[in-house]
């Protein structure tokens, strides 16, 4: 493995070993979401959210679509099938955050066409349904 590769796969570990951001890559494995709704499901302030989902863009985890003043994230396609191994290898623990944050984003998404956000056109596509991880 060449100098290039070994930092790429750190900067991808560094990025999903913060238990924020890994919520984070987890949402928006399979839905676009703007940081407004981001720091809705996850109750925390939104310049929080925003530094988190920054550090993810940055390390190339994430596709993103601008729509007026929204911008929307989702996984790149080519990390997508790494992120759901590692969910699926970790399955069998039963974190509550996590059952909780699959719930309010199914909430907010429905709720989307009553929100403030227009949401997203190019990304608007969801990818197959979240895996069950309780």
């Amino acid at each position: 493995m060449n100098c290039i590769a070994t930092m790429n796969l750190v900067s991808f570990c560094r990025t999903l070993g913060d238990p924020t951001r890994w919520r984070i890559v987890r949402l928006v494995s399979d839905s676009a979401l703007c940081v407004c709704e981001l720091a809705d499901i996850l109750e925390m302030p939104q310049s929080t959210v925003s530094s988190h989902v920054q550090v993810i863009r940055k390390a190339g985890l994430l596709e993103s679509e601008r729509r007026e003043k929204w911008t929307y994230f989702r996984i790149e396609a080519k990390y997508l099938g790494v992120i759901e191994s590692l969910q699926a290898s970790f399955a069998d623990f039963k974190v509550p955050i996590w059952q909780s944050d699959d719930k309010k984003v199914a909430k907010r998404l429905a709720e989307r066409e009553d929100s403030c956000c227009p949401g997203p056109i190019k990304l608007a596509s969801r990818r197959s349904p979240r895996k069950a991880l309780a």
